[in-house]
């Protein structure tokens, strides 16, 4: 066991304690959220499976295989822990697994990653049975102790019980013994009408750290002899170093060296100040031959010039072009033009590198595809990949941002520690205006939409074209760009939905959401149109579309309950809605609207329907659903990703691509479907419905279809 001295900003810091990710570090006090040990707790851990460790204090700790950055893994999948191992959740602890593809695989995925909103949904099972199989080592090392037979012994609140002798324990004097009792092959499952914790709100297992300021996230990490590195990008997507003289650089205090990078030139200081004054201080030529130059209007129009071109077939049902010549059909035609969307979680890329005697390296980032960043990091290294440890840490936000095949932030953090020597451990920083300037968008997204529909209301002819990057980098057709659009809820005769993959310098990446993010607002504003255009009620002209035991129309018509759809709003407000199925939960939502003092939407409340199968923590889904509204609100409104004149990003901080304040918060309400489906994703199911609910009651309240986004820059302008 390596011991590294690390005194973190706002508080000490001890990682694993070398029974999670095995290194410790020396600490002023610890941190339960953060570290493996039970706060309060001493002794060792005693493993009894690769998720679950119990404490001699009675603690449980269970090691999570998904990143904690704010979306509930660490709770959610301790519930499911301890609703198997019948334990009290007071006794309930969660910490990060280390990296392992094999052991800590998402079962979606294959490999170990947190993504896809499928923290719960694949390790449901799991995670029960890793509980399970705990219970039963405990209670077979208690009958074993007390002689009785294991079938006479309860187990309640994380007391170990056998009525007959009277005899009670918690579980850590079982713990030792317990951990070498072989685990049953399949152990049994509580059938759900039995569950205690799941279905509950409990209070989450890192709250209290993150409130208290004793949770510790990457930029805590300070090591003694800490160098911090940053890198000047270009401002170019595609641009390469030409030339660059650090004359300057050199001489501002602090600054120790300067490197070049593939990425661009690292300015190495013994402070983050100087780091970014040396940085200020560089000048560089920056070679823009296969740069891209072009204004985000100059691809506007190259966006919409495919729209005449044949496309990659997504759905083709019918005939389209011969519906569409009926006669007496209401039609619609439509272009809607989707910005490049940052992700600008509240912390910026960054990630702390330590080397240790033995030449091994140590790695602490929030690390969403902590495997990814280890292989990449052990070539860039020239090291095997047992000799760099990847410890996961807390993240603040990420929404798809580190989610990255290829881990290219770690390429340049381990190519940067690894251009300097490594002899001093190094953070490695992206700014706010590194994150924002820096790619890996929501790719820009076009839409042409025609549409008919008859007097009763039912949609004849649909087609729709989708002009955007492969997030996939594929160039066959990318399920990413289309989904939400190539599988309609709605039943449509004659439906055709086709693609386009643009090539871009520009780097593309999910965004919470993925592909509906704009598929979504495509969607449910087109057919809000198409209703209109008949005078059919948008949730009843909906319900008359779908079918009526579907998940769809269950969540649509409890948000319209919810909102009293169908009452008249307030003087000078309107309602809009949307309904959308993403990450397999299905999520429908009222928006009530204003026009603000500044010509703008001004958004009063949202009710909000989730279906998301088995509700494993209501509190978690709320939240989740709440965060997404907030965060989707944001970006419908305000944001987006411009290049201005010549190619460079126009926006920098959160001044100029802004979330959604406080006072422009509506009140949500949100109700959960009670479900017996295996649970599915929450964190991002929350995003799609509230753009097109806006806008749609925008268009009933001035008229004004939404054809750009964002909705505030187009009115605006």
């Amino acid at each position: 066991m390596t011991i590294h001295d690390i005194t973190p900003t706002r508080r000490a810091f001890l990682a694993g304690a070398g029974l999670v990710i095995g290194v410790a570090i020396a600490p002023r006090f610890l941190s339960a959220a953060s570290t493996g040990i039970p706060a309060g707790g001493s002794g060792e851990l005693k493993a009894m499976n690769a998720f679950v460790k119990i404490g001699p204090d009675d603690t449980v700790t269970v090691l999570s295989k998904h990143i904690e950055f704010g979306q509930g893994p660490f709770t959610g999948l301790a519930t499911l822990v301890a609703e198997e191992l019948d334990a009290d959740w007071s006794q309930m602890r969660a910490v990060h697994s280390p990296t392992d593809n094999k052991v800590y695989a998402n079962l979606s995925f294959g490999l170990q990653g947190t993504g896809g909103s499928s923290s719960i949904a694949n390790a449901y099972e799991q995670m029960r049975k890793a509980g399970a199989t705990a219970r039963a080592m405990l209670v077979a090392a208690a009958a074993e102790e007390w002689n009785v037979p294991a079938a006479e012994i309860t187990v309640e609140k994380g007391r170990i019980k056998h009525a007959g002798s009277g005899k009670e324990s918690g579980f850590g004097a079982f713990a030792d013994k317990a951990a070498r009792q072989v685990a049953p092959a399949d152990p049994k499952l509580k059938d759900p009408k039995d569950f205690v914790l799941i279905g509950t709100e409990l209070p989450k297992l890192d709250t209290q750290g993150k409130t208290d300021g004793t949770a510790v996230f990457t930029l805590d990490i300070m090591p003694e002899g800490l160098l911090t590195a940053v890198v000047a990008h270009p401002k170019h997507f595609g641009a390469i170093v030409k030339s660059f003289d650090d004359g300057n650089a050199r001489k501002v205090r602090g600054v120790v060296d300067i490197k070049l990078v593939p990425q661009g030139v690292a300015v190495y200081a013994d402070n983050t100040f100087s780091a970014l004054k040396g940085r200020d201080a560089l000048t560089i030529e920056w070679d823009l031959s296969k740069a891209e130059t072009r204004s985000s209007e100059e691809l506007t129009v190259e966006y919409v010039r495919h729209f005449d071109e044949p496309g990659l077939e997504a759905t083709n049902t019918g005939n389209v072009d011969e519906a569409l010549r009926q006669q007496g059909l209401q039609t619609v035609e439509a272009q809607i033009v989707f910005p490049f969307l940052a992700h600008a979680p509240m912390e910026p890329l960054d990630a702390v590198f330590i080397k240790a005697a033995d030449g091994s390296v140590d790695i602490y980032n929030g690390a969403q595809f902590p495997g990814f960043d280890q292989q990449v990091a052990a070539k860039i290294l020239a090291l095997d990949e047992e000799k760099v440890r990847v410890n996961t840490q807390l993240a603040g936000g990420s929404f798809g941002r580190k989610a990255q095949f290829g881990s290219p932030y770690m390429q340049e953090a381990a190519s940067v520690y690894a251009a300097i020597g490594g002899d001093r451990p190094l953070k490695h920083m992206w700014t706010r205006e590194d994150d924002i300037q820096g790619g890996f968008y929501r790719p820009m997204y076009a839409h042409k939409m025609r549409g008919a529909i008859d007097a009763t209301g039912q949609i004849v002819a649909w087609e729709q074209i989708i002009v955007g990057q492969s997030i996939m980098a594929k160039a066959d057709l990318d399920s990413t760009s289309v989904e939400g659009a190539s599988n309609l809820p709605y039943k449509i005769p004659n439906l055709k939905v086709t693609s386009h993959n643009i090539t871009l310098p520009i780097p593309p990446l999910w965004w919470r959401s993925v592909g509906h993010t704009h598929t979504g607002f495509a969607v449910e504003t087109f057919v809000d149109e198409l209703l209109s255009r008949v005078g059919r009620d948008p949730v009843e002209g909906r319900l008359a579309l779908i079918d009526a035991s579907s998940r769809h129309a269950g969540v649509l018509r409890k948000a319209a309950e919810m909102a009293d759809w169908g009452a008249a709003p307030p003087a000078g407000r309107a309602q809009g809605v949307a309904v959308v199925e993403s990450f397999g939960s299905f999520v429908a939502q009222v928006a009530e609207i204003s026009v603000g003092s500044d010509g703008a939407p001004r958004v009063h409340k949202v009710w909000c329907a989730v279906d998301c199968g088995v509700a494993v923590n209501p509190n978690i889904i709320k939240a989740q659903m709440e965060g997404g509204i907030g965060y989707g609100l944001g970006a419908v409104l305000f944001d987006a990703i411009t290049l201005g004149k010549g190619g460079k990003i126009t926006q920098s901080n959160f001044h100029d691509y802004r979330s959604i304040r406080i006072n422009e918060m509506p009140d949500v309400a949100v109700e959960i479907i009670k479900s017996a489906e295996k649970p599915t994703g929450v964190g991002e199911p929350g995003v799609p419905p509230i753009g097109p609910a806006v806008a749609n009651a925008w268009r009933k309240l001035t008229g004004a279809p939404v054809r750009q986004l964002p909705i505030v820059s187009v009115i605006s302008s």
